[in-house]
């Protein structure tokens, strides 16, 4: 805004002079950081890419929302059961949705959508969120959620203009929390018993990486 108002304060401007600024102008825009989640991208790895999600790719993940492996690594109870419809419409939603980011992760070499990578409980006052990522159980081991890991934060630092990105991981699941910190997340602290599995109460690590750790990185 403030080039907009030394545009109008500058008199006898040639239009030419005029179309030059405009253009830079536009060139700025282009430049800076999307100060929001309306814009959904698709973002390209050597591995896997990154594109919005759709109802259609309910059935790709569904081997995830099935799996109790996941259900367990995750935390989700009995209470959070597969409901394919349910699924569908949250899906087809996703693309209205500004205040989050929620991406298929789509391995590249099969074109199979092979999980999720989300970005949510966007905090702009504090220009912070959340990150979570999940894969169907035959895409582990394969280096594709550390490549999307690393391309969903590195958006929302590059694109979004975030300062801190925050995520929590169950103390059972160690495989995950490596992941993470190959993408540069810090353990800052214990939630002591945050979750309750079959009768053991379970830890969660909260973890997070800020925007001048990952510029030192890149």
């Amino acid at each position: 805004m403030k080039g907009v108002r030394g545009v109008r304060g500058v008199k006898g401007r040639t239009a030419g002079a005029r179309a030059v600024h405009t253009a830079r102008m536009a060139d700025q825009e282009r430049d800076a950081p999307d100060r929001g989640f309306r814009h959904k991208p698709t973002l390209y790895g050597e591995l896997v890419l990154l594109r919005p999600v759709v109802a259609d790719d309910v059935t790709a993940l569904t081997p995830m929302f099935l799996d109790a492996r996941t259900k367990r690594l995750t935390g989700s109870h009995a209470a959070d059961a597969h409901d394919e419809a349910r699924a569908r419409a949250w899906y087809g939603t996703r693309a209205g949705q500004d205040g989050r980011l929620d991406l298929a992760v789509v391995e590249r070499a099969t074109g199979q959508v092979v999980g999720e990578a989300v970005l949510n409980a966007w905090d702009a006052d504090n220009q912070s969120c959340n990150f979570r990522i999940a894969l169907v159980p035959t895409a582990h081991g394969r280096g594709l959620g550390t490549e999307a890991t690393r391309l969903l934060v590195g958006h929302g630092f590059g694109r979004l203009g975030l300062h801190r990105i925050a995520l929590e991981v169950y103390a059972f699941n160690p495989r995950a929390r490596r992941v993470y910190e190959k993408a540069g997340f810090v353990a800052e602290g214990v939630l002591r018993d945050a979750l309750l599995w079959e009768g053991e109460r379970v830890d969660a690590v909260v973890m997070s990486i800020l925007a001048p750790e990952w510029r030192a990185r890149a």
